[in-house]
Protein backbone atom coordinates (compact mmCIF):
# COMPACT_ATOMS: atom_id res chain seq x y z
CA UNK A 1 0.00 0.00 0.00
CA UNK A 2 1.32 3.27 -0.51
CA UNK A 3 1.57 5.12 2.64
CA UNK A 4 4.70 6.25 4.71
CA UNK A 5 5.46 4.87 8.01
CA UNK A 6 7.60 6.08 10.61
CA UNK A 7 8.47 6.11 14.24
CA UNK A 8 7.57 7.51 18.07
CA UNK A 9 10.19 6.76 20.41
CA UNK A 10 9.76 7.81 24.41
CA UNK A 11 13.24 6.00 25.37
CA UNK A 12 11.42 3.52 27.99
CA UNK A 13 13.27 2.21 30.66
CA UNK A 14 12.68 -1.51 31.06
CA UNK A 15 12.49 -2.86 34.47
CA UNK A 16 16.11 -2.52 36.34
CA UNK A 17 17.92 -0.40 33.48
CA UNK A 18 19.57 3.14 33.40
CA UNK A 19 18.58 6.17 31.24
CA UNK A 20 22.24 5.30 29.37
CA UNK A 21 21.31 2.34 28.57
CA UNK A 22 17.84 3.19 27.59
CA UNK A 23 19.13 6.04 25.87
CA UNK A 24 21.73 3.36 23.88
CA UNK A 25 18.62 1.65 22.54
CA UNK A 26 17.22 5.12 20.64
CA UNK A 27 20.13 5.16 19.34
CA UNK A 28 20.05 1.57 17.98
CA UNK A 29 16.98 1.43 17.05
CA UNK A 30 17.14 5.10 15.00
CA UNK A 31 19.99 3.32 13.26
CA UNK A 32 18.03 0.42 12.76
CA UNK A 33 14.91 2.27 11.43
CA UNK A 34 16.93 3.70 9.19
CA UNK A 35 18.10 0.99 7.55
CA UNK A 36 14.11 -0.30 7.84
CA UNK A 37 13.00 1.79 5.76
CA UNK A 38 11.23 3.98 8.21
CA UNK A 39 10.78 7.53 6.95
CA UNK A 40 10.85 9.60 10.42
CA UNK A 41 12.42 9.08 13.77
CA UNK A 42 10.71 11.02 16.04
CA UNK A 43 11.38 11.89 20.00
CA UNK A 44 8.83 12.43 22.62
CA UNK A 45 9.33 15.02 25.10
CA UNK A 46 8.15 13.94 29.08
CA UNK A 47 9.15 15.65 31.91
CA UNK A 48 9.12 14.18 35.68
CA UNK A 49 9.10 10.80 34.37
CA UNK A 50 11.26 8.16 35.74
CA UNK A 51 10.05 5.47 33.06
CA UNK A 52 11.12 7.52 30.26
CA UNK A 53 14.45 9.23 29.80
CA UNK A 54 13.10 11.80 27.40
CA UNK A 55 12.91 15.53 28.26
CA UNK A 56 15.16 17.43 26.08
CA UNK A 57 14.07 16.06 22.19
CA UNK A 58 16.57 18.31 20.70
CA UNK A 59 19.06 17.73 22.52
CA UNK A 60 18.70 13.88 21.35
CA UNK A 61 18.22 14.71 18.24
CA UNK A 62 21.29 16.25 17.27
CA UNK A 63 22.98 12.94 18.70
CA UNK A 64 20.98 10.65 16.26
CA UNK A 65 21.42 13.07 12.69
CA UNK A 66 25.26 12.86 13.55
CA UNK A 67 24.90 8.68 13.77
CA UNK A 68 22.39 8.19 10.69
CA UNK A 69 22.30 8.55 7.49
CA UNK A 70 18.94 9.24 5.51
CA UNK A 71 15.90 8.93 7.74
CA UNK A 72 14.65 12.17 9.05
CA UNK A 73 15.21 12.82 12.54
CA UNK A 74 12.77 15.42 14.67
CA UNK A 75 10.57 15.82 17.45
CA UNK A 76 7.55 14.76 18.48
CA UNK A 77 6.96 17.18 19.76
CA UNK A 78 8.37 20.27 21.17
CA UNK A 79 5.93 21.41 24.35
CA UNK A 80 5.50 24.93 23.48
CA UNK A 81 3.68 26.24 25.69
CA UNK A 82 6.93 25.56 28.66
CA UNK A 83 9.23 27.52 26.17
CA UNK A 84 10.52 30.79 24.55
CA UNK A 85 9.45 30.62 20.66
CA UNK A 86 12.65 32.34 19.55
CA UNK A 87 14.41 29.71 21.58
CA UNK A 88 12.33 26.99 20.13
CA UNK A 89 13.44 28.75 16.40
CA UNK A 90 17.35 28.93 17.50
CA UNK A 91 17.35 25.68 18.62
CA UNK A 92 15.89 23.68 15.05
CA UNK A 93 17.48 26.27 12.80
CA UNK A 94 21.13 24.95 14.53
CA UNK A 95 19.94 21.36 13.81
CA UNK A 96 19.35 22.04 10.38
CA UNK A 97 22.17 23.82 9.87
CA UNK A 98 23.72 20.66 11.28
CA UNK A 99 21.74 18.57 8.88
CA UNK A 100 20.00 19.81 6.18
CA UNK A 101 16.78 18.41 4.85
CA UNK A 102 16.52 16.15 7.41
CA UNK A 103 15.05 17.93 10.52
CA UNK A 104 11.36 17.86 11.62
CA UNK A 105 10.19 20.15 14.23
CA UNK A 106 7.07 18.44 16.15
CA UNK A 107 4.76 20.76 18.11
CA UNK A 108 2.52 19.76 20.81
CA UNK A 109 -0.14 21.50 22.99
CA UNK A 110 0.39 19.24 26.02
CA UNK A 111 2.34 19.93 29.09
CA UNK A 112 3.78 16.62 28.52
CA UNK A 113 3.91 16.21 32.68
CA UNK A 114 2.45 16.77 35.73
CA UNK A 115 1.33 20.28 36.81
CA UNK A 116 4.15 20.30 39.28
CA UNK A 117 6.88 19.93 36.54
CA UNK A 118 4.56 22.73 34.45
CA UNK A 119 5.13 25.10 36.99
CA UNK A 120 8.98 24.29 37.97
CA UNK A 121 9.46 24.62 33.86
CA UNK A 122 7.16 28.03 33.78
CA UNK A 123 8.73 29.89 36.51
CA UNK A 124 8.84 33.47 36.46
CA UNK A 125 7.32 33.23 33.08
CA UNK A 126 4.28 36.08 32.74
CA UNK A 127 1.41 33.91 31.30
CA UNK A 128 -0.21 37.32 29.89
CA UNK A 129 3.14 37.98 27.78
CA UNK A 130 3.27 34.35 26.74
CA UNK A 131 0.19 34.80 24.91
CA UNK A 132 -2.45 31.62 23.91
CA UNK A 133 -0.79 28.69 22.01
CA UNK A 134 -1.99 29.63 19.04
CA UNK A 135 0.04 32.70 19.81
CA UNK A 136 3.35 30.88 20.48
CA UNK A 137 2.60 28.80 17.80
CA UNK A 138 2.73 32.05 15.18
CA UNK A 139 5.41 33.75 16.88
CA UNK A 140 7.31 30.58 16.34
CA UNK A 141 6.71 30.11 12.58
CA UNK A 142 7.41 33.80 12.10
CA UNK A 143 11.14 33.36 13.54
CA UNK A 144 11.99 29.94 11.03
CA UNK A 145 10.35 32.53 8.24
CA UNK A 146 13.11 35.16 9.19
CA UNK A 147 15.94 34.46 6.66
CA UNK A 148 17.51 37.91 6.47
CA UNK A 149 17.87 41.08 8.51
CA UNK A 150 15.79 43.99 6.95
CA UNK A 151 17.27 46.32 9.63
CA UNK A 152 20.94 46.57 11.07
CA UNK A 153 18.63 46.14 14.67
CA UNK A 154 16.53 43.13 13.06
CA UNK A 155 17.01 40.11 15.36
CA UNK A 156 16.94 36.44 13.67
CA UNK A 157 17.37 32.90 14.89
CA UNK A 158 20.62 31.96 13.99
CA UNK A 159 22.01 30.26 12.35
CA UNK A 160 19.81 30.19 9.09
CA UNK A 161 19.97 27.11 7.67
CA UNK A 162 19.49 26.58 4.07
CA UNK A 163 16.29 24.76 4.18
CA UNK A 164 13.79 25.45 6.99
CA UNK A 165 13.00 22.84 9.31
CA UNK A 166 9.26 21.06 8.68
CA UNK A 167 7.01 22.23 10.87
CA UNK A 168 4.11 19.10 12.14
CA UNK A 169 1.57 20.64 14.66
CA UNK A 170 0.46 17.39 16.95
CA UNK A 171 -3.29 17.51 17.99
CA UNK A 172 -6.44 15.33 17.93
CA UNK A 173 -9.72 18.46 17.34
CA UNK A 174 -10.71 19.96 14.58
CA UNK A 175 -9.27 23.48 16.70
CA UNK A 176 -5.81 22.05 16.26
CA UNK A 177 -5.95 20.85 12.00
CA UNK A 178 -7.60 24.03 11.75
CA UNK A 179 -4.53 26.68 13.16
CA UNK A 180 -2.12 24.21 11.21
CA UNK A 181 -3.66 24.87 8.08
CA UNK A 182 -3.42 28.88 8.66
CA UNK A 183 -0.07 28.53 9.47
CA UNK A 184 0.80 25.75 6.30
CA UNK A 185 2.37 23.53 9.06
CA UNK A 186 1.66 19.48 8.68
CA UNK A 187 -0.83 18.28 11.25
CA UNK A 188 -0.74 14.94 13.00
CA UNK A 189 -3.52 14.00 14.78
CA UNK A 190 -2.94 12.31 18.05
CA UNK A 191 -4.98 8.80 17.66
CA UNK A 192 -2.27 7.20 19.85
CA UNK A 193 -3.98 9.47 22.86
CA UNK A 194 -7.15 9.43 21.45
CA UNK A 195 -8.90 6.90 19.48
CA UNK A 196 -11.93 8.50 18.05
CA UNK A 197 -12.69 6.78 15.01
CA UNK A 198 -15.55 9.37 14.17
CA UNK A 199 -13.36 12.71 15.59
CA UNK A 200 -10.79 11.31 13.36
CA UNK A 201 -13.05 10.38 10.46
CA UNK A 202 -14.13 14.77 11.09
CA UNK A 203 -10.87 15.65 11.24
CA UNK A 204 -9.63 14.38 8.35
CA UNK A 205 -12.13 15.68 6.55
CA UNK A 206 -11.89 18.68 7.39
CA UNK A 207 -7.70 18.97 6.86
CA UNK A 208 -9.03 17.73 3.41
CA UNK A 209 -11.02 20.96 2.80
CA UNK A 210 -8.12 22.81 4.50
CA UNK A 211 -4.62 21.81 3.22
CA UNK A 212 -3.36 20.14 0.31
CA UNK A 213 -0.13 18.55 2.89
CA UNK A 214 -0.65 15.06 3.74
CA UNK A 215 -2.50 13.18 6.61
CA UNK A 216 -0.66 11.73 8.95
CA UNK A 217 -1.89 9.81 11.80
CA UNK A 218 0.02 8.75 15.32
CA UNK A 219 -1.01 5.25 16.13
CA UNK A 220 0.09 2.71 18.78
CA UNK A 221 1.72 -0.56 17.14
CA UNK A 222 2.58 -3.51 18.95
CA UNK A 223 3.58 -6.60 16.52
CA UNK A 224 4.75 -9.69 18.16
CA UNK A 225 5.54 -13.34 16.34
CA UNK A 226 2.20 -14.61 17.26
CA UNK A 227 -1.25 -13.01 17.96
CA UNK A 228 -1.41 -14.12 21.64
CA UNK A 229 2.07 -12.70 22.71
CA UNK A 230 0.36 -9.48 20.85
CA UNK A 231 -2.48 -9.52 23.01
CA UNK A 232 -0.71 -10.23 26.13
CA UNK A 233 1.69 -6.85 25.64
CA UNK A 234 -1.34 -4.79 24.56
CA UNK A 235 -3.38 -5.79 28.08
CA UNK A 236 -0.54 -3.77 29.45
CA UNK A 237 -1.32 -0.31 27.54
CA UNK A 238 -3.79 2.19 28.74
CA UNK A 239 -4.86 5.65 27.92
CA UNK A 240 -6.58 8.48 30.34
CA UNK A 241 -8.54 11.68 29.28
CA UNK A 242 -8.42 13.96 32.37
CA UNK A 243 -11.15 17.25 31.77
CA UNK A 244 -10.68 19.28 35.00
CA UNK A 245 -13.19 22.36 36.52
CA UNK A 246 -10.77 25.32 34.98
CA UNK A 247 -11.49 23.44 31.66
CA UNK A 248 -7.78 21.85 30.81
CA UNK A 249 -8.02 18.34 29.32
CA UNK A 250 -4.79 15.98 28.95
CA UNK A 251 -4.26 12.16 28.07
CA UNK A 252 -2.31 10.15 31.03
CA UNK A 253 -1.09 6.62 30.76
CA UNK A 254 -3.03 5.43 34.16
CA UNK A 255 -5.84 5.92 35.99
CA UNK A 256 -3.23 6.91 39.02
CA UNK A 257 -1.74 9.57 36.88
CA UNK A 258 -5.39 11.26 35.70
CA UNK A 259 -5.96 11.32 39.80
CA UNK A 260 -2.27 12.93 40.43
CA UNK A 261 -2.87 15.35 37.58
CA UNK A 262 -5.88 16.58 39.37
CA UNK A 263 -4.26 16.43 42.42
CA UNK A 264 -1.64 18.67 41.33
CA UNK A 265 -3.42 20.63 39.08
CA UNK A 266 -5.42 22.20 41.98
CA UNK A 267 -8.58 21.58 39.83
CA UNK A 268 -11.29 18.94 40.64
CA UNK A 269 -11.70 16.64 37.95
CA UNK A 270 -14.85 16.83 36.21
CA UNK A 271 -13.97 13.25 33.91
CA UNK A 272 -11.90 10.91 34.21
CA UNK A 273 -12.37 8.34 31.73
CA UNK A 274 -10.60 5.68 30.29
CA UNK A 275 -10.02 6.21 26.70
CA UNK A 276 -11.55 4.31 23.72
CA UNK A 277 -7.88 2.43 22.56
CA UNK A 278 -6.70 2.64 19.09
CA UNK A 279 -4.11 0.22 19.94
CA UNK A 280 -3.44 -1.62 16.61
CA UNK A 281 -2.04 -5.21 17.93
CA UNK A 282 -1.08 -8.87 16.39
CA UNK A 283 0.92 -10.59 13.84
CA UNK A 284 2.68 -8.75 11.46
CA UNK A 285 0.25 -9.48 8.96
CA UNK A 286 -2.78 -8.62 11.25
CA UNK A 287 -1.55 -5.44 11.60
CA UNK A 288 -0.82 -4.72 7.92
CA UNK A 289 -4.36 -5.79 7.54
CA UNK A 290 -5.28 -2.93 9.97
CA UNK A 291 -3.16 -0.55 8.37
CA UNK A 292 -4.27 -0.81 5.09
CA UNK A 293 -7.52 -0.51 6.18
CA UNK A 294 -6.97 2.83 7.79
CA UNK A 295 -5.35 3.93 5.02
CA UNK A 296 -8.10 3.13 2.26
CA UNK A 297 -10.88 4.00 4.88
CA UNK A 298 -9.80 7.70 5.94
CA UNK A 299 -6.97 8.36 3.31
CA UNK A 300 -3.90 8.32 5.71
CA UNK A 301 -0.65 8.99 4.04
CA UNK A 302 1.40 8.23 6.31
CA UNK A 303 1.09 6.34 10.10
CA UNK A 304 3.45 7.93 13.10
CA UNK A 305 4.14 4.37 15.03
CA UNK A 306 4.20 4.46 18.86
CA UNK A 307 5.01 1.17 20.14
CA UNK A 308 4.42 1.15 23.67
CA UNK A 309 6.67 -1.61 25.11
CA UNK A 310 9.64 -0.91 27.31
CA UNK A 311 11.47 -3.98 27.27
CA UNK A 312 13.47 -3.52 24.08
CA UNK A 313 13.80 -6.58 22.53
CA UNK A 314 9.86 -7.37 21.82
CA UNK A 315 10.05 -3.41 20.94
CA UNK A 316 12.72 -3.78 18.13
CA UNK A 317 10.96 -7.13 17.32
CA UNK A 318 7.69 -5.22 16.92
CA UNK A 319 9.23 -2.48 14.48
CA UNK A 320 11.48 -4.66 12.32
CA UNK A 321 8.33 -7.25 11.90
CA UNK A 322 6.14 -4.35 11.10
CA UNK A 323 8.79 -3.29 8.23
CA UNK A 324 8.90 -6.79 7.04
CA UNK A 325 5.51 -7.25 6.16
CA UNK A 326 5.43 -3.66 4.52
CA UNK A 327 8.46 -4.80 2.94
CA UNK A 328 10.03 -1.59 3.66
CA UNK A 329 13.67 -3.45 4.15
CA UNK A 330 15.89 -5.32 2.26
CA UNK A 331 18.14 -6.46 5.55
CA UNK A 332 16.27 -7.44 8.48
CA UNK A 333 18.59 -9.66 10.32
Amino acid sequence: MSYRISILDKSPLADGETASQALARTLTLAQQADAWGYHRFWIAEHHNTPQLASPSPEVVIGWLLGQTKRIRIGSGGVMLQHYSPYKVAENFNLLASLAPGRVDLGVGKAPGGLPHSTRALQQGVDPQQKGSFADQLAQLDNWLSLTRAESPDAVLATPVPPQRPDGFLLGASLESAELAAQLDWNFVFAAHLNGDKNLLREVITRWRTLSLRDAIVAVQVIVAPDAAQAATLAEQVEVWGVRLENGQRVSVASQQQAEAFAHQAGSPAVEIVRRESSLIAGTALQVRTQLDALHQYYGVDEFIIDTPIAEGTARQTSLRLLAQALNRAEVLS
